[in-house]
């Protein structure tokens, strides 16, 4: 029993705490909603006002006394009912909408600051759901208290104390009818809030299937699963459905038990009011008054009892929308520790090893990287699939924290550097290009928004994009499509290499950037990536044999161990898993002649410092 009520108590505070987040994202117009709560009881005064007023012309009427005057009471008070009431809803509406974008806002800034462990163990469906859901229920939430319930709940504080000072027996009834209301309302609150926090999982879990069914719609027409997904999606309607019931059901009950309260209460008043006009204790015009109390009573808390069900039944979405907003990583660290970055490019991994954990199942993962690369080398990491190649660069650039070990650049720890200024000193070309659904223009200005056309047009020179840019309708203004699907892959990839050269960062990471080029292309490209690579540090994750000749030194991993590093000579007459990859065809053929030579040799860098990497 005591778990119970300390389940109940928990639940009432975080049913004030997140109403009143909700309010406070106002406060940066508080004036105005001190005015739309001064507007407000003015209205409610003024609805209670007008039973009072009925009832004096009634009793006037029944006496043949003179009663013009509270007719023009009366029509002063309607006037300024509908006065404000026009004010509070258009104001209160453009508040709303307001208080919606601004929680967008909040929201779409904290997701994409989030690092991408957040974004894989979330999924971009569910993610979506909570900013659009949440915004929208603090839309609700906002309009509809400031512009109704306020006034609801001004209505209900002032007319039961003013009915206990016209007549305690009448009053009596309004007193017991309130009553009920609030119980029965806390009553089913109690027994729904837990069933509808499972509703709103399994709508998130809805959305993250549409959501990732749509974003392979090829590859379910490819496989025939059209009838597949649907069927699938429908037995996910269903469990909703489900579980929805018997919440549905429990609202069902509540709103007939008010509704029977509802005419109970106001038979009450009508016997307890004839009873007292015979006896001469009331006049007509008090039993009126009454009647129209009741009336005003049972409407406002028919509304509040709406309201409370309303924010009760969202509660889940808002609760999730607000924890997004306040949500801090790990990674995240106190403004006073943060340090700046002007690197020079030297990177040193001191034993680093992290796993993959995806709730609570640890998965692969590297284990215990000890290198270190002096600024300006170009280095290649070569291996089978699922050896680590690009778990190690995502450590680089933090998009997941080291479970062991440190990640220097320039002897400073990247985890006491902020996000934008480390991830302002790499340029990235990823596999997948990762374009927007926005210009060429606007695609390759993310490198540096701030440059010029002429520096935008000249990156696309240097990526050999040029040509095919100006060929599409419209040139550097042509939208690419979602993803970029308008382009073929080789323009994509040619576009974020263009990126990438606009950045013009000290450090770059090339996840087999030239992956999706033919060879001819594949010449210029590598020109020019060449070109970009001088003076800065450079890694590549190589899946091709002229990738790994153009590099000073290569890492070889398997299984997320560096197990061989060393030059492509001396690899390859080294009987290992380098040579292996060699005589298998893995790393391909060159497509530009380039006479593969020690980087000793060539004296241009200091050599690659490679420590022990651990039992193997």
């Amino acid at each position: 029993m005591a778990d119970i009520r300390c389940l109940n108590y928990n639940f009432g505070m975080q049913f004030f705490k997140i109403f009143l987040r909700v309010l406070r994202l106002g406060r940066a117009e508080h004036r105005l909603t001190i005015l739309f709560v001064a507007a407000a009881l003015l209205v409610a005064c003024a609805q209670i006002l007008e039973p009072v007023l009925f009832g004096r012309v009634i009793d006037g009427l029944a006496k043949d006394a003179r009663f013009g005057h509270y007719v023009g009471l009366w029509v002063a008070m309607g006037s300024l009912n509908a006065v404000f009431s026009i004010f509070l809803s258009v104001a209160t509406d453009r508040f709303a909408h307001r208080r919606r974008l601004q929680a967008m806002e909040l929201a779409f800034g904290r997701t994409i600051s989030q690092p991408y462990q957040f974004h894989s163990l979330n999924g971009s469906g569910r993610v979506v759901r909570t900013i659009q859901t949440g915004a929208d229920q603090v839309f609700s939430i906002t309009l509809s208290f400031f512009r109704e319930n306020l006034i609801a709940l001004g209505s209900v504080v002032i007319l039961v104390p003013m009915a206990f000072s016209l007549d305690v027996r009448l009053a009596s009834a309004l007193f017991a009818l309130a009553l009920i209301y609030t119980t029965c309302n806390w009553f089913v609150i109690r027994r729904t809030h837990i069933r509808q926090d499972i509703v709103e999982i399994k709508h998130q879990g809805l959305t993250s299937r549409l959501v990732d069914v749509m974003a392979n719609v090829t590859v379910v027409r490819a496989f025939t699963r059209v009838g597949h997904e649907v069927d699938l999606f429908k037995g996910l309607v269903r469990d909703i459905l489900k579980a929805q019931y018997p919440v549905l059901n429990w609202w069902g009950v509540l709103n007939v038990i008010t509704r029977l309260s509802s005419m109970v209460a106001m038979l009450a008043i009508v016997a307890i009011g004839s009873s007292l006009v015979q006896s001469g204790q009331a006049s007509q015009g008090q039993i009126v008054t009454f009647v129209g109390f009741s009336t005003l009573l049972i409407s406002r808390l028919d509304q509040l009892s709406s309201f409370i069900n309303r924010i009760v039944g969202q509660m889940p979405t808002t609760k999730n929308l607000f924890e997004l907003i306040d949500h801090v990583g790990p990674e995240e660290i106190p403004q006073d520790r943060f340090k700046t970055l002007s690197p020079r490019g030297q990177v040193v991994f001191e034993h680093v090893s992290y796993q993959y954990n995806r709730h609570g199942a640890k998965g692969p993962g590297v284990f215990d990287l000890n290198f270190t690369v002096e600024a300006g080398q170009t280095i290649a990491l070569v291996g089978p699939t699922g050896s680590g190649k690009s778990t190690c660069l995502s450590l680089l650039q933090r998009l997941y924290s080291p479970d062991l070990g440190r990640i220097l650049i320039d002897d400073q720890d990247i985890k006491d550097l902020e996000v934008s200024n480390l991830c302002g000193s790499i340029a990235t070309v990823f596999q997948d290009p990762g374009l927007f659904n926005r210009s060429i223009y606007d695609n390759i200005l993310v490198g540096r928004p701030t440059a010029s056309r002429a520096e935008v047009e000249e990156a696309a020179r240097n990526a050999h994009a040029h040509e095919f840019i100006t060929a599409r309708p419209g040139g550097y203004d042509f939208v690419v499509g979602e993803r970029g699907l308008a382009l073929s892959g080789g323009e994509r990839q040619r576009i974020a290499i263009a990126r990438a050269i606009l950045k013009n960062a000290p450090i770059l990471v090339l996840d087999e950037a030239t992956s999706a080029l033919d060879n001819e292309t594949e010449r210029w490209v590598q020109g020019a990536m060449d070109r970009l690579s001088e003076g800065k540090t450079t890694f590549v994750i190589a899946h091709r044999l002229s990738t790994v000749l153009s590099a000073h030194r290569i890492l070889v991993m398997s299984e997320g161990r560096i197990v061989q590093n060393g030059s492509f000579q001396q690899l390859r007459r080294e009987n290992g898993l380098f040579a292996r990859l060699l005589q298998a065809g893995e790393l391909g053929e060159p497509t530009h002649e380039r006479e593969p030579e020690d980087a000793e040799t060539r004296g241009e860098l200091k050599p690659l410092i490679l420590a022990p990497s651990g039992p193997q």
